[in-house]
């Protein structure tokens, strides 16, 4: 995967199917589910860091604040992803928060769960450390394009992106199924709603994209500049 390190907002590595099915069901008798309302916040920023985080049902943001106090989302993860995995990197203090877009379910294990866990499992341990490895590598992405490129260079970046991981291709097009408002996508690319309904109506103008409320047609990746 050749671009792996432009990737910030879509995840390749789905752990849900190696952790809940044969591995959480064991721990069933001992182990409760946790249950957040939309909006409500998970973990805060600086909060000491103990579980990592499965998502059974529900999205959730994880974001972070530049120093001026400025918001960005670094992620939005749905169902059977991961989150909070830093503290396998030593991680005391979170560095970000995450917060449930919509009512959620999640699954939390203690560090020392999952270390028993991927002692267990090699097939684990191996996707945790590629897990990690582009979560970091997708952050200093994001970071690098926040610094370095303009507002439309961010947003056509973030579509690619969306193609690349999670689109479905039809001869020359791709579909991309997503639940993301303008407000969410300006949230992952430091830019604004009203941006970037600008940019995409422009995109859709120039017959390079389509989109509605829950997906988005890509023309033509070679194209989409």
């Amino acid at each position: 995967m050749s671009n792996a390190a432009a990737l910030w907002y879509f995840e390749s590595v789905n752990l849900y199917n190696t952790l809940c099915p044969h591995k959480v069901k064991a721990l069933a008798g001992k182990h409760t589910f946790l249950n957040f309302k939309r909006d409500q916040f998970i973990y805060f920023l600086d909060d000491k860091a103990t579980h990592i985080y499965m998502i059974v049902n529900g999205r959730v943001k994880i974001g972070r604040y530049l120093d001026e106090g400025k918001e960005i989302t670094t992620a939005i993860l749905s169902t059977g992803e991961i989150f909070g995995e830093l503290i396998l990197a030593g991680e005391e203090t979170r560095r970000d928060f995450a917060q449930a877009m919509d009512d959620c379910t999640i699954c939390p294990l203690s560090l020392d769960e999952m270390k028993e866990l991927m002692y267990e499992n090699r097939e684990l341990s191996f996707k945790m450390l590629k897990f990690v490895g582009l979560r970091l590598m997708k952050l200093e992405r994001k970071l690098e394009l926040l610094v370095f490129k303009d507002a439309r260079t961010r947003i056509v970046e973030f579509i690619k992106d969306a193609a690349s991981w999670k689109g479905k291709k039809v001869g020359f097009e791709t579909l991309i199924q997503m639940k993301l408002t303008h407000q969410d996508i300006a949230s992952l690319t430091g830019t604004s709603r009203q941006t970037v309904t600008t940019i995409l109506n422009d995109l859709k103008e120039k017959n390079l994209i389509n989109f509605d409320r829950k997906r988005i047609l890509v023309r033509d990746l070679e194209k989409l500049v």
